[in-house]
């Protein structure tokens, strides 16, 4: 679930990866320099704003991220902000799920949600937040990132199609494309199966396309 164009597709604490990434956005109409940061207590309202906005939603997109970051799973959740000049302009969430595998369970991650707000879009805000978000997940020893996204996006910042490689996607509403996978190097061959996403993605119909004609 990204609301980063151009994927149309749908929406992914206490963070490993503590290391602030600034740099500078050339020619961004703001100023300023975007940082890539771990988020904080402080930071909740305005990434809360930023997914009601981004999404366009109800505010389901933001009520998941709340229900997330107290999520009882086997890993911890790993949140990250962009911040432009001290104010929050993009988010990212790893959150535990599971991956139902032939020799035992795995504790997986899914990237869900990840959202910039819409006037600064199109500038690789969404770009360095995953490449930021894979790395503190490598950091943090997990086998395998999922997600629900468009594969034009993603397959280019270090996913591939998932069931090509051997995983089970969690919903038939999940378009085949979509379904997604990062194995990182903590990943072994053994490790297939069907992905299972944690209960507040159920909970709050988070998961597939929902057909309203069905």
């Amino acid at each position: 679930m990204t609301s980063e164009p151009p994927p149309p597709a749908r929406p992914g604490s206490t963070p490993v990866a503590t290391a602030v990434t600034p740099a500078a956005t050339p020619g961004h109409p703001f100023g300023g320099r975007v940082e890539i940061r771990p988020e904080s207590a402080a930071d909740h309202p305005g990434v809360h704003a930023l997914h009601t906005r981004a999404f366009g939603d109800d505010g389901r997109v933001s009520r998941l991220v709340a229900e997330l970051r107290g999520a009882r799973a086997g890993s911890a959740p790993l949140s990250f902000v962009a911040a432009l000049d001290g104010a929050v302009v993009g988010h990212v969430l790893l959150s535990g799920c599971r991956l139902d595998a032939p020799r035992r369970i795995v504790d997986v991650l899914s990237l869900s949600p990840l959202g910039v707000l819409p006037e600064h879009q199109g500038r690789g805000i969404g770009t360095r937040l995953v490449r930021h978000a894979l790395a503190a997940a490598e950091e943090a020893g997990a086998p395998l990132v999922f997600l629900e996204g468009d594969p034009r996006w993603y397959r280019t910042r270090g996913f591939e199609p998932a069931t090509p490689a051997g995983f089970r996607s969690p919903s038939l509403r999940i378009p085949g494309p979509a379904f997604q996978v990062a194995r990182l190097s903590a990943h072994e061959p053994w490790m297939t199966g069907t992905f299972v996403y944690s209960e507040p993605f159920w909970a709050l119909d988070c998961v597939g396309l929902r057909d309203p004609e069905a």
